[in-house]
């Protein structure tokens, strides 16, 4: 509440104006990696840090913006073609309001301020509670009905086009449809979400940021994108009606798995066991098997590190410090990899000492400090009413 109320009024002696407030909260990723762009199954949750836009109407076809974060501010001119500049944050806004625009549901102007509390580059997704915190505000004001999904794709697509991250929409939904104490179980071809309530007792999540993020990090998730849309055409071969590898079963692919050349067979084999991985979790924690959830969350890391080879070393020894603590159930990277975050899931009566060792540890070891966030499920993007 007392952040809001700061941005609430940041805003009014910016714009001499009283807003209405959207906010949009960040993600973690549970299990369900490297499979949304696969057409598989993911299973994030969206988590209690958020971004918040102050917002209100604007006489004109201007986007005003000030990021309270950041102190930085910039005019966006729908009448004026886009162009590229230095403001990496403005490029998700400026994207959303012109794909928004587009679309024809945009209002004329719009005045905003911005305030998050996700931290950037912590593989929380900061840049899908920017986007759609910015998205519910702009239609917000417009007066035109949220449809959340198609804002989501809008988000996608911006993040696409004006960011030049060729995401899947795994992100911008989980910030979108999450809910309290639960994950959010999605197929990424239907779209379809199953909310699954987190059964974890007294159990917490928690997220370790390595703080690194090697430079071959995109070369590389392009290059296996490549790797599984040829695996898939080989695997036509002997499966013809297969779209993605989503429709590969274990048992076909273990069939079939001896059409495919290395490395793109250890890909395709971390796809198609990781979306039998992510189904089988969620059905853990619907019904409260947390040993078997995290047995499913350590050979997810196995399977990313060996298979689709997307860990790093810091990564792993993230995780195998996690596992050497007491009271650790499940801990695997989350994320596209090449450095970034792990996700832990341990007993709440070790939490104490679980971070400070694993503080202590892992700088020991490399050089760096990390930085580790204890998150709960969150609700989804929405207008806040009252005091929040």
């Amino acid at each position: 509440m007392e952040d809001t109320e700061k941005l609430r009024n940041a805003f009014q002696e910016l714009y001499d104006q009283t807003p209405r407030l959207f906010c949009a909260p960040g993600r973690v990723n549970l299990i369900g990696e490297h499979t949304d762009y696969n057409e598989g199954f993911v299973l994030p949750m969206s988590v209690d840090r958020r971004t918040v836009v102050a917002a209100a109407s604007a006489d004109d076809r201007c986007i005003r913006v000030h990021s309270l974060d950041l102190n930085d501010q910039a005019e966006i001119d729908l009448n004026k073609a886009y162009r590229p500049g230095d403001q990496e944050w403005l490029s998700y806004v400026e994207g959303v309001a012109r794909l928004l625009d587009e679309s024809g549901a945009l209002i004329p102007g719009a005045n905003l301020a911005i305030s998050s509390d996700v931290p950037i580059g912590s593989g929380l997704s900061s840049s899908a509670a920017l986007e759609m915190s910015v998205a519910i505000a702009l239609v917000g004001l417009a007066g035109a009905r949220v449809d959340l999904v198609k804002l989501a794709l809008l988000a996608q697509r911006a993040e696409h086009i004006y960011a030049g991250a060729k995401v899947g929409v795994m992100d911008q939904l989980a910030s979108a449809f999450g809910q309290r104490k639960h994950a959010l179980l999605i197929d990424c071809r239907s779209l379809e979400r199953t909310m699954i309530e987190l059964n974890i007792g007294d159990r917490v999540v928690v997220v370790c940021d390595t703080g690194v993020k090697h430079s071959l990090a995109s070369s590389q998730y392009n290059e296996r994108r490549e790797e599984c849309v040829r695996g898939v055409e080989l695997l036509r071969a002997k499966l013809p009606g297969i779209a993605s590898l989503r429709d590969v079963s274990a048992a076909e692919f273990d069939e079939y798995s001896e059409l495919l050349p290395e490395p793109i067979r250890r890909r395709c084999r971390h796809v198609v066991t990781e979306n039998g991985r992510t189904l089988r979790a969620a059905d853990a924690l619907r019904h409260g098997e947390i040993a078997f959830f995290g047995k499913m969350m350590r050979e997810s890391h196995q399977s990313l590190r060996d298979d689709y080879e997307v860990s790093c070393k810091e990564l792993d020894l993230m995780v195998e410090l996690a596992l050497q603590h007491e009271g650790v159930v499940g801990a695997r990277m989350t994320g596209g990899g090449f450095g970034g975050c792990t996700v832990n899931l341990l007993d709440r009566a070790v939490l104490d000492s679980f971070c400070e060792s694993i503080a202590q540890d892992y700088q020991e070891r490399t050089g760096i400090q990390t930085s580790i966030y204890v998150v709960e499920a969150a609700d989804g993007a929405r207008e806040i009413k009252g005091l929040e």
